[in-house]
């Protein structure tokens, strides 16, 4: 990271990252596999595990046809990547509209996540996979990640 060009702090406790979609899993993953960089992450109607859509959005241009390289869908989706995480490593938040397509992977994951004992918000509303949900969502996601960027504050000055 370029720090000297963009003054930011050195403790993952004061960094996070979120986003929506298939930017929401991107989110996930990079937090996930790097948390020595982020301290919390977040994503909204996000595609958190896509191998149930092996025709979709071109992945298998990257990551080669489902059928053929399941190991390497599997390998890349924030769905396995929390299974290399322990409870308190990173602070997490996820939501998902109960009329979205990605509803099921994102209840998949909290149910995973439940079963690994790991602490992390999930939330479900009304709504689908548009630009009304997740002007909504924002909200929810700079609430957690104010109070996240304030604990840390807290802890620094003891």
């Amino acid at each position: 990271m370029r720090r000297h060009h963009y003054p930011t702090q050195a403790a993952n406790s004061h960094r996070a990252i979120t986003g929506l979609s298939m930017g929401g899993h991107g989110s996930l993953y990079l937090a996930i596999r790097h948390r020595d960089l982020f301290g919390a992450a977040g994503a909204t109607s996000g595609g958190v595990d896509f191998t149930p859509f092996p025709a979709n959005w071109g992945i298998n241009k990257d990551l080669g046809e489902y059928a053929t390289h399941k190991d390497n869908w599997e390998n890349n989706t924030v769905i396995h990547a929390v299974d290399d995480l322990q409870n308190g490593e990173l602070k997490l938040i996820f939501d998902c509209g109960v009329t979205d397509f990605f509803l099921t992977v994102n209840r998949s994951l909290h149910q995973k996540l439940l079963e690994k004992k790991i602490d992390h918000d999930y939330i479900e509303r009304p709504g689908g996979h548009n630009h009304d949900y997740w002007r909504n969502s924002i909200d929810y996601q700079v609430i957690f990640f104010d109070k996240f960027f304030s604990s840390a504050t807290l802890q620094q000055g003891r």
